[in-house]
């Protein structure tokens, strides 16, 4: 890099990361999609999975999404006979989520499907790149936390 001359690491890490995501959205969406929310629903199940009994409000300050868009999503979830809400015994105007079987069944399936998209990319790189990509996750998920945190500070 010359001096005075922006460095372009950020940018290319993002614009990176942002291809590759796009590029296995679009390749999941050529598969058996008909049963597959969208990534919205999708982060909101699993939200619930991970804590269950989470109330809309604290969903929506996790996923950085209005209240009333997490409430569309509960509604077309539970339609969808993938959501349950239960009033909340302490307050009774709250609603706490519950995944239903079917749900857990589903986010396994969507689980599954990227994971082998890219475990069969990966197996297509040379030892040193697959080495490589490895030792990079624990940056990366440190910068997914510092994203995160920042994002709360908000």
């Amino acid at each position: 890099m010359e001096p005075g001359e922006p460095e372009r690491f950020p940018e290319e890490l993002a614009d990176t990361l942002v291809g590759i995501q796009r590029l296995i959205r679009r390749r999941l969406r050529g598969g058996p999609t008909a049963t597959r929310p969208r990534d919205a629903e999708v982060e909101l199940l699993r939200l619930v999975e991970a804590r269950p009994g989470i109330r809309v409000s604290d969903a929506a300050k996790e996923l950085y999404l209005a209240g009333n868009s997490v409430s569309t999503l509960v509604n077309r979830l539970a339609e969808d006979g993938c959501l349950v809400r239960q009033t909340d015994p302490a307050d009774r105007r709250a609603v706490r989520l519950r995944l239903t079987g079917a749900a857990r069944d589903r986010l396994g399936d969507w689980r599954w499907r990227p994971a082998a998209l890219v475990a069969r990319h990966v197996d297509r790189l040379d030892r040193a790149d697959r080495d490589a990509l490895r030792a990079a996750l624990p940056a990366l998920r440190r910068l997914a936390v510092t994203l995160h945190e920042e994002a709360e500070e908000a």
